[in-house]
């Protein structure tokens, strides 16, 4: 048995070194016992590398929910996103005419929030645990309400003396 093991080591030794001899041989023939320097070069495989993704912060399906609900959600950070009310507590709650529902709901998280949206005809706000922030804009004039967390606050057409229509345009929220 040990004359069968014996004769397969010597077998692999032999083959091992002839192997060895070719590739030795081959390079002797070629004048060459190393790779050239230009072969050792990195090369890039592209001109350029691949772009970059930049977050734009536009809202998602904004054209869909535009189309279904009256409402254009533009830019936001994430932390304010359209929520179906009676969902979850402790939504956001605006009041607008021209709600389907009488009023969009939005869910907030994170320490604090920011959405840009166009939504006509707004008139009130109950706030949740946040406090909130809202911008309007009425024939070309800015408005700014400040309301704290968990409180009703009327805005736009209920707070304006003239009962004029209101575009909400901004929402930020802070907790």
């Amino acid at each position: 048995m040990q004359g069968g093991v014996l004769r397969k080591r010597v077998l692999k030794a032999a083959l091992t070194a002839g192997a060895l001899s070719a590739v030795v041989v081959a390079a002797l023939a070629t004048g060459r016992t190393a790779p050239a320097q230009e072969e050792l070069t990195l090369r890039p495989v592209a001109e350029e590398g691949p772009g970059h993704a930049v977050e734009d912060f536009a809202y998602p399906q904004a054209e869909k929910i535009l189309a279904e609900q009256g409402i254009l959600l533009k830019r936001g950070d994430g932390h304010i996103v359209l929520a179906e009310c009676g969902s979850a507590p402790d939504l956001l709650e605006v009041y607008a005419r021209h709600a389907s529902a009488g009023k969009f709901c939005f869910r907030t998280t994170g320490a604090s929030g920011y959405l840009s949206l166009e939504l006509p005809a707004v008139y009130g706000v109950q706030t949740n645990g946040y406090a909130t922030e809202l911008s309007t804009t009425v024939d070309g004039e800015d408005h700014q309400y400040d309301v704290a967390a968990n409180s009703w606050a009327a805005v736009g057409e209920s707070a304006d003396p003239e009962g004029r229509e209101h575009v909400l345009v901004e929402i930020v929220t802070s907790g």
